[in-house]
């Protein structure tokens, strides 16, 4: 395929937060293929990341909302999003995109931000119950492992931050990690989520 439809490039572009030539270069070599060009750009700010590694992300902001609502408790979130120069941290968008994270902790309610950063305690407990429950409902014990899994991956997307489908579909449609690394390639720095916090009344 040697051309793309303009519309393709905006939504792609909308999508990834990519540059207009970025994202028309990236779909023409997924051949159109708007899922495979989204892979191909993350693979590249990826990539234009990790040799970027040698400079310390100790720049950033520090995201934060406070949400109000008559009948519910009221949730106060603060993130704090990384990036490598102060120029890139004082910009609109990336000001804007601390917010929305902050905006996302406050509905997701996030326990960590990584994998990686689950604890091994927590990880065997979980696992434990997870195979505890196939048992009681009867499965075959050669299936239980794949049930656990399963259950174990859902349990991941629900509590860590970075696989959590980002809340607001309308501002990015994907993972809050996909997101966060689009918003590194089109800085053009290392960006990532530091520390999370959620504090809502009377939740304990």
């Amino acid at each position: 395929m040697s051309d793309v439809s303009p519309q393709n490039v905006m939504k792609l572009r909308q999508q990834t937060g990519a540059g207009m030539m970025d994202a028309k270069r990236a779909l023409i070599e997924a051949n159109g293929d708007t899922t495979k060009a989204t892979e191909i750009l993350r693979t590249k700010g990826l990539a234009d990341a990790k040799r970027r590694t040698g400079r310390a992300a100790n720049q950033g902001t520090i995201g934060h909302y406070l949400h109000h609502q008559v009948g519910r408790p009221v949730i106060g979130t603060l993130v704090e999003l990384r990036c490598e120069t102060d120029f890139v941290a004082k910009t609109p968008e990336f000001q804007e995109v601390a917010r929305h994270l902050a905006m996302h902790v406050a509905a997701a309610r996030p326990r960590w931000v990584t994998v990686e950063d689950v604890p091994p305690e927590v990880v065997e407990r979980e696992k434990k119950l997870l195979a505890a429950q196939a048992q009681e409902q009867g499965k075959p014990d050669n299936g239980i492992a794949k049930i656990v899994e399963d259950g174990f991956d859902a349990f991941i997307r629900d509590n860590v931050l970075y696989e959590q489908v980002f809340v607001n579909s309308g501002h990015f449609q994907g993972t809050v990690a996909a997101m966060v690394d689009a918003l590194g390639a089109k800085m053009g720095e290392a960006v990532s989520v530091g520390t999370i916090a959620r504090v809502a009344v009377g939740e304990g």
